[in-house]
């Protein structure tokens, strides 16, 4: 299972309702994509309280081979097409909650943190994990790491705005499943 994100910031006066009629037109386009087990559209807006404009789809694939299909079959080159190259960033799950219902999340939360640099490596997972509050209101999650950058990214799905100020908040546009 890998995870994988872009992430594209978009000038202060970017219109937002490009990216809302980019979702709305084609979002449905990775619904039933093969190896795809969710693809989250997410957006965060400057007037929103948001550092930046931007527009940043997270992925979980229940295999490479979707991935590899999607970066290389075709459907990545609409992104390079009209936002230019952009890294990908790339994630291995460590922890995943799904509830049936968590496709029913209009916003997300994003916290990132550091895996400093240490003698042992045993509890650090759990550590992610555990020192994480799962909200009550919460309806799925997911933590993911990336030894290359030593950096981990934990993700909370809300049906409601949450009051997390500490954290990058995105609203979610569609969430794609297969």
């Amino acid at each position: 299972m890998n995870a994988m994100q872009y992430k594209i910031t978009l000038p202060d006066d970017y219109d937002m309702s490009v990216i809302r009629n980019r979702v709305t037109t084609n979002g449905t386009k990775t619904d039933h994509f093969e190896g795809l087990l969710f693809k989250a559209y997410l957006i965060s807006e400057k007037v929103q309280g948001a550092i930046s404009n931007s527009y940043a789809p997270l992925y979980v694939w229940r295999e490479s081979e979707g991935m590899n299909q999607f970066i290389f079959g075709g459907f990545y080159d609409h992104i390079i097409r009209d936002f230019g190259w952009q890294s990908v960033q790339i994630g291995i799950p460590l922890t995943l909650v799904l509830p049936e219902n968590f496709t029913d999340a209009i916003y997300l939360t994003e916290q990132m943190i550091p895996i400093n640099e240490q003698l042992s490596l045993i509890d650090i997972g759990k550590k992610i994990v555990h020192n994480q509050t799962l909200s009550k209101n919460s309806l799925g999650y997911l933590a993911i790491y990336n030894p290359d950058k030593w950096l981990a990214a934990v993700f909370e799905f809300y049906a409601e705005k949450p009051l997390h100020s500490t954290v990058a908040l995105y609203e979610i546009l569609h969430i794609s499943t297969s």
